[in-house]
């Protein structure tokens, strides 16, 4: 398996553990499956970072694994949150996949 789908398998899993703290506070009565889902999320996406590391740099590895993680949050927040979907937020997101696809294209890994 290549170092960049390493890096993108962590950043799914790095978009699982805000998702299941925002689900813990919303519905209580399943507090500790959804942070059972945040815990497990936050190891899966360490192990794929740890394994897309040992090709990628650190620097771009980690930018890209929080910026997917983040933009991803952002498109869950949107869709099932009803979290702000406003121009500028939009055209903000816009900006981290555009440097998140330049870190890639210019990447030595």
């Amino acid at each position: 398996m290549s170092a960049w789908l390493y890096l993108i398998i962590a950043a799914v899993f790095e978009v699982g553990w805000p998702l299941g703290f925002k689900l813990s506070g919303l519905h209580p009565e399943r507090f500790w499956t959804y942070i059972s889902l945040a815990v497990v999320s936050m190891a899966l996406s360490g192990v794929f970072l740890y394994l897309a590391q040992r090709t990628i740099p650190v620097s771009t590895a980690y930018i890209v694994w929080t910026g997917i993680g983040a933009v991803g949050t952002f498109v869950l927040g949107i869709a099932f949150f009803n979290d702000s979907a406003s121009l500028l937020r939009m055209f903000f997101a816009l900006l981290i996949l555009v440097g998140i696809v330049g870190l890639e294209l210019t990447s030595k890994g």
